[in-house]
């Protein structure tokens, strides 16, 4: 071979190096070759003789592969100069542009999301805050009454298959340990064939019992409620507390979520009543024209997926909420009287849709934070606070919502009124035969206040002062040289990258969606349409738990709406589900073709990931080295491609993300400081006996997270530590 063509081959073979390595559209490529290869000689290896053994081969048929991409148009430059990494500091957090049609005061806004996300009071049982579930990193770390049977189980034709059968412990109320870890054991960590055990249950968050809603007692923190035998979730035939479906993901970073939720179902069009976003074409609030004037209209605030999010958990009759909690309203069900188990665990429970206006009348007569301390030093709280005595000084949550929002969505002398049909008129006084059936402006619009003030709360919790971002802003010693080996890896031959794309690490932000679409093509053959951020990785079977698979449990012109917007694009529902016109696909989107969407799940965040064990959906993983050998065997139930790191590449790996952590997380420094929380973590006694409360349900064991100011404290241990 002559000089020129060498030289030739050279660059290319830099460049092409270059573009693959060194850019995120060049790394997915990559990846996606080499999945498609692995996919290849799985099928020989393990059916047909491997023809795909030896290393000459394998490297033949990866040239063969990129260079028919390259021919097919990704184009490859040996110019790969640009502007350095920025960290996470350079990105503004996604917020509504119609914010101020709602907000009057953003921080008053900020300050009473605060105060609802960390209050007990919210919840049926006057004890379950949104904080219950995220007090620890944004996340859970108790390991006690933590698991539930795979409940989300569906059979091959997408049919309800619920397993109630616990396999890791044996029944509720069961204390978890390091060796219960990974819930899919293999007697080789290397290779996905020596299966040991396999359980799919599921490690996540102890929420509400069993329990029926009766009524609110204005100004009681306890809903009147009536105790239901629980058929999973019960020891001895006495109720404990249920565990969520899905493992509990962190609420810090979650402001740059396009959706949220691990099956995106929180919408990032906020319609002020619900998660669904335009999905659910009934769903209004009231405003006032004036005081006199009342009229029902619908709302749209765009980026606001964690509204849409925050506005579910209070009435999840797993989460927080006795089934049954408020009214079904005429117009505005899910569409049919019996919801499925999914749609129940997963959404809401019981009979149409449940609206946090009771929850409204029992909170505004309560004195904010009423059950905590406050700590007087809190960066948000602090000035009202009350300590050494709980709760807040001379607020109510009523003048806290005026002081926020403006008066149009709650000033007005008019009542809405909702019957037992759940029809509602506007009247212009009280009835008293339908009392607790009334309700003010401010009551009714409570789920629009509810869900922004979180929302704007949340969006402060943000984790950008990491070793790692430090490294992005040119501090280079920032990173110890065993952690810049792993960020090497991590954007290299760990493939990592792929998925955890941006500065924000995860393809399913919103920056990452406006730059790609909200769904686009797979880059690998059969290129099937896919949602911009969603991943099946094989952590379990897509039976076990569809994710973006499933449905959204609405009625849409008398068919469910699949939460995969590929899908909706398919059947034509688009625009009017999602209020834009679908992305232009090249080839253009077929209506028949095959969707990645079943066992496809929200690529996390990773900041803090440290702190925020255990890991997936599942929550089957208890450590970062376990997490690491999942992917380095290429997952356990799918067609990730093996790593083949060694164990000296592992441990830098768990370095680099470890790098990541935020030591304000870490130590509850503001604007990660909160008021006190009891917790209930388990229940006095163990899986064969509890002790019952004279209801029928077990005692709680609690743990109280003592309140911190913003100089923050030691921390908090992790999971099982």
């Amino acid at each position: 071979m002559g000089i020129i063509p060498i030289i030739s081959l050279v660059i290319f073979t830099t460049a092409l190096s270059s573009y693959l390595l060194l850019t995120s559209r060049g790394r997915f490529l990559l990846k996606s070759l080499v999945t498609k290869i692995k996919q290849q000689e799985w099928r020989f290896r393990y059916g047909k003789p491997n023809y795909l053994r030896s290393k000459f081969s394998r490297t033949a048929t990866i040239a063969a592969i990129i260079l028919a991409a390259v021919i097919a148009g990704n184009t490859v430059s040996a110019k790969v100069t640009g502007p350095p990494p920025v960290s996470l500091k350079s990105v503004s957090v996604p917020e509504p542009d119609n914010l101020g049609d709602f907000v009057k005061d953003k921080t008053a806004a900020i300050k009473l999301g605060k105060t609802l996300f960390w209050d007990m009071q919210v919840g049926s049982d006057g004890k379950t805050s949104c904080a219950s579930c995220h007090f620890h990193a944004g996340a859970d770390n108790r390991s006690k009454n933590q698991i539930a049977p795979g409940l989300l189980r569906v059979n091959a034709d997408g049919t309800e298959n619920p397993d109630s059968v616990f396999n890791v412990g044996g029944l509720p109320n069961y204390q978890l340990k390091p060796e219960d870890f990974p819930f899919h054991k293999l007697s080789n960590p290397n290779d996905p064939t020596t299966v040991v055990s396999d359980r799919n249950d599921v490690s996540s968050s102890q929420g509400i019992f069993n329990t029926k809603f009766v009524d609110v007692t204005p100004g009681n923190a306890e809903d009147k409620v009536t105790t239901e035998p629980d058929p999973v979730f019960n020891v001895g035939g006495i109720n404990v507390r249920r565990v969520e479906p899905r493992n509990t993901p962190t609420v810090i970073n979650a402001a740059f979520n396009f959706r949220n939720f691990w099956d995106g179902r929180a919408q990032n069009i906020f319609n002020g009543v619900n998660p669904f976003g335009l999905r659910d074409p009934n769903a209004t609030v009231v405003k006032a024209i004036n005081p006199i004037r009342v009229e029902f209209v619908k709302v749209s605030l765009k980026n606001s997926s964690l509204a849409s999010q925050a506005v579910g958990p209070p009435l999840s009759s797993f989460e927080s909420s006795a089934d049954g909690r408020s009214f079904q309203e005429i117009g505005d069900k899910f569409g049919s009287d019996k919801l499925g188990l999914i749609d129940r665990i997963s959404f809401t429970a019981g009979k149409g849709k449940k609206l946090p206006r009771k929850l409204a009348k029992k909170l505004l007569p309560l004195r904010p934070l009423a059950k905590q301390i406050v700590h007087p030093q809190d960066s948000v709280l602090g000035k009202d606070s009350r300590s050494p005595k709980p709760g807040l000084k001379d607020r109510t949550y009523e003048q806290m919502i005026q002081d926020a929002f403006k008066p149009e969505w709650w000033n007005s002398t008019r009542l809405i009124q909702v019957d037992s049909d759940g029809k509602r008129t506007i009247v212009k006084r009280p009835d008293r035969s339908l009392q607790t059936n009334e309700y003010t402006l401010l009551e009714y619009n409570f789920s629009l206040f509810f869900g922004l003030a979180v929302q704007l709360y949340e969006s402060t919790l943000i984790a950008n002062d990491t070793p790692y971002d430090r490294y992005l802003e040119g501090n280079t010693s920032a990173l110890t040289a065993q952690q810049q080996r792993g960020k090497g890896l991590f954007e290299g031959k760990a493939l990592c990258i792929a998925c955890h794309t941006g500065v924000e690490l995860t393809a399913a932000s919103a920056s990452s969606v406006a730059k790609e679409g909200r769904i686009k093509r797979a880059p690998f053959p059969p290129n099937s349409p896919e949602d911009t951020g969603f991943f099946n990785i094989g952590v379990r079977p897509a039976t076990d738990d569809p994710g973006l698979g499933g449905y959204d449990g609405l009625q849409n012109k008398g068919q469910r709406s699949p939460l995969s917007e590929a899908r909706l694009a398919q059947l034509g529902k688009f625009k009017d589900l999602l209020g834009e016109n679908p992305p232009t696909l090249s080839p253009p989107l077929n209506s028949s073709e095959p969707v990645f969407a079943n066992g496809a799940f929200k690529a996390p965040g990773l900041r803090n990931v440290g702190l925020t064990a255990p890991y997936f959906h599942n929550g089957g993983q208890a450590t970062l080295e376990q997490v690491i050998d999942f992917y380095n065997r290429g997952g356990d139930y799918g067609v990730l491609p093996p790593l083949n790191l060694s164990p000296v590449e592992k441990q830098e790996l768990v370095a680099f993300l470890k790098g990541l952590t935020d030591d304000r997380v870490r130590f509850d420094k503001a604007p990660f400081d909160h008021p006190q929380l009891f917790i209930p973590n388990g229940h006095v006694g163990n899986t064969n006996y509890v002790v019952n409360d004279g209801t029928g349900k077990a005692k709680d064991d609690t743990v109280e997270i003592p309140a911190v100011g913003r100089s923050g404290n030691s921390g908090t241990p992790n999971f099982l530590s």
